[in-house]
């Protein structure tokens, strides 16, 4: 990209105003020995072109919608049409939910992200044992398809996208949506939206499996593939780096184990015997975004440069669209305090703008008292302002790629592509992320990166401010959301009405061909769709898969 001469006499001219800034150094001493990204990757005092003198701009950087699309997927980015401003919300019961996702709406959110409570994430009807005390707690209760039905109310699907945090029980809640589409009249081909699907991560960090790795497995391919036959507009799968970051791991990590998740997708798919460039457009991603600003930016790049090369050149991808790495992004949940919350408005909107430039597709901006409780409507506001005044005040959308050319961010892109990639490799002679996992590798790597994080803060080497710095003794004046106990009576009394209501044999005989399915190789999909459809519940169906699959037991990691 530079003269070499140029090169020379730069790299003579930096080591003239090195030696100057040493001698100052002896007289006032920089704030630390070594200046590091969270990632643990050394931070220069400056960095010049000779930072970036092997990159190649048409090879490593290209252009904005093209190959290796480190600049971003979309050919105009930001200028064309903002981000999607999604805001992940749900408890309680399915009419509080539908309330709160009509406010969103109405305050200008483009669309829907569902939490769903632990029971529904683990296949739990809410009358189970194990649901008791969790319903409604940590996202809305869905026992059966007239949950659904109730949550959508008055939301048309043909002109909403709707992402779900779904992972163990994706296909059942995708099958709950084509039919609650059906009977808005809205075709497949009309639904947009995102399934999360991504049980991989569930091992290593979230702890939301019900069933062993291959059956799991299955249940993700099965709803990849019929979503390429019958769903154009669909995500079927997000694949997360975002809840193994909340579990502790680093920028680097991130990137390495998300995309390590991709290629074991990828794979399986297939293995499945589906054409790469029959699904791979629709696989997305699904990142977290910490405080060091740079590093952040930096991993979005790396992460689309990487993958675009892995799908180009590992599974031989022809078209562009399947090389394109589209992402979805939230801020960090566990950068956030208790202490002082009205900072974390601060630290939200420092990891929002750097997921716009960095390119993200669509955003959730965390709200201030998420380290206190589910978030109240005045801090759910104040978060989707928080991406407004982005979007219209700041005019950060109006080029794209601003920080490309940047020696920093060039060479930090660079470093964390490097680094990311040796995992990788690592995990390839290990044969896979599922032997990975399986082996407790990638689990271990997590717990000793969040060790070493909070040592740090301990030690007082990371400053967190409010909570080992800056600190002060106040009450928090912040109104806390509270879910109402009451809510888990008014769930099962529904679940009950449903289940008296329905045609017990029509159930019967969909959950006798679910079973019977799932001991073949067929696409389970159809089959879930016809359960769900007679109104079968998720615990029903879950168990019906338990007696054929088993369920997981977790390896210890120490």
């Amino acid at each position: 990209m530079f003269i070499e001469k140029d090169l020379k006499e730069i790299e003579s001219r930096k080591k003239e105003w090195e030696s100057k800034v040493t001698s100052l150094i002896e007289k006032y001493p920089e704030r630390k020995d070594r200046f590091e990204t969270t990632s643990g990757i050394e931070i220069k005092r400056i960095y010049t072109p000779i930072d970036i003198q092997n990159m190649s701009y048409l090879q490593d950087l290209g252009f904005p919608g093209e190959f290796p699309f480190t600049r971003g997927v979309q050919p105009t980015m930001y200028r064309g049409r903002l981000w999607t401003m999604r805001q992940y919300s749900g408890f309680g019961t399915a009419e509080e939910t539908n309330k709160r996702y009509r406010y969103l709406l109405e305050q200008g959110q483009t669309g829907l992200s569902i939490a769903f409570d632990l029971p529904t994430q683990m296949g739990y009807d809410s009358d189970h044992s194990m649901s008791l005390g969790e319903v409604g707690r940590v996202g809305v209760a869905i026992d059966s398809l007239r949950d659904m039905e109730i949550l959508f109310d008055q939301i048309p699907l043909d002109k909403v996208s709707t992402s779900m945090t779904i992972n163990a029980t994706a296909s059942i809640l995708l099958s709950m949506y084509i039919v609650l589409g059906e009977k808005q009249g809205v075709k497949k081909e009309q639904l947009s939206g995102t399934i999360q699907n991504d049980i991989l991560k569930e091992y290593v960090a979230r702890g939301t499996y019900i069933f062993p790795l291959k059956p799991s497995m299955r249940l993700v391919v099965d709803a990849i593939e019929y979503c390429s036959h019958h769903l154009p507009r669909w995500n079927s799968i997000s694949i997360s780096g975002y809840h193994m970051r909340e579990a502790g791991c680093n920028a680097i990590q991130e990137v390495a184990f998300t995309l390590a998740n991709g290629i074991a997708y990828v794979e399986a798919c297939l293995e499945r015997g589906m054409d790469v460039d029959a699904f791979a457009r629709r696989l997305s991603f699904f990142f977290a975004c910490h405080n060091d600003f740079f590093e952040e930016i930096a991993k979005f790049r790396a992460a689309r440069r990487l993958w675009a090369r892995i799908m180009k050149e590992r599974f031989d991808a022809k078209r562009p669209e399947s090389m394109r790495l589209r992402f979805h992004t939230q801020t960090a949940g566990s950068t956030l305090t208790a202490q002082q919350p009205e900072n974390n408005i601060v630290r939200v909107t420092l990891q929002a703008l750097a997921a716009v430039l960095g390119g993200t597709q669509s955003l959730h901006t965390n709200s201030m008292d998420e380290a206190l409780a589910l978030p109240s409507e005045k801090a759910v506001r104040v978060a989707l302002r928080t991406q407004q005044i982005l979007a219209y005040e700041s005019n950060v959308g109006e080029t794209i790629d601003p920080l490309a050319g940047s020696y920093y961010v060039e060479n930090l892109t660079s470093k964390i592509e490097e680094e990311a990639l040796k995992y990788i490799e690592k995990i390839d002679k290990m044969g896979g992320m599922m032997k990975a996992i399986e082996k407790g590798y990638v689990q271990q790597e997590i717990a000793d990166a969040a060790y070493r994080y909070q040592m740090e803060i301990e030690e007082q080497k990371r400053i967190i401010v409010g909570v080992n710095r800056f600190k002060v003794e106040e009450p928090v004046e912040v109104e806390i959301l509270k879910v109402d106990p009451e809510i888990e009576k008014k769930q099962i009394e529904r679940l009950n009405e449903i289940r008296s209501r329905r045609d017990a044999g029509k159930v019967k005989d969909a959950l006798e061909r679910l079973k019977d399915a799932a001991g073949s190789e067929e696409n389970l999909i159809p089959y879930l769709i016809e359960a769900v459809r007679e109104y079968a519940t998720i615990g029903e169906i879950c168990d019906v898969l338990r007696d054929v699959f088993g369920e997981y037991r977790e390896l210890t990691v120490v």
